[in-house]
């Protein structure tokens, strides 16, 4: 199965990469409250405000790829491979969570 590079929209790469980036900032804003010695529960409500923003990603790249690349391999006639590919990688996601 190859894999074609995955061209994503401008409007889209942009949208996608700003989300990444306030991520990026609130793990820098949980550094900082470790190194101030904040309160745990304030700590641990904003790593489950991480988890969840990365979580939304994921499924926003999940939806992209199934709207796109998986559609596609089932019209070219690899949609088997695609969807088992698809099905190993959300069972990963199943277990860390």
């Amino acid at each position: 199965m190859q894999r074609d590079k995955t061209i994503r929209h401008d409007e889209e790469k942009t949208k996608l990469l700003n989300r990444l980036k306030r991520i990026e900032g609130q793990v820098r804003g949980v550094e900082k409250m470790v190194e101030d010695d904040r309160y745990c529960m304030d700590i641990l409500i904003q790593l489950r405000a991480i988890e969840s923003a990365l979580h939304n990603v994921g499924l926003e790249v999940t939806e992209r790829h199934m709207k796109h690349c998986v559609s596609h391999a089932v019209k070219t006639g690899e949609g088997d491979e695609y969807i088992e590919e698809l099905m190993r990688i959300l069972k990963q996601f199943s277990k860390s969570r």
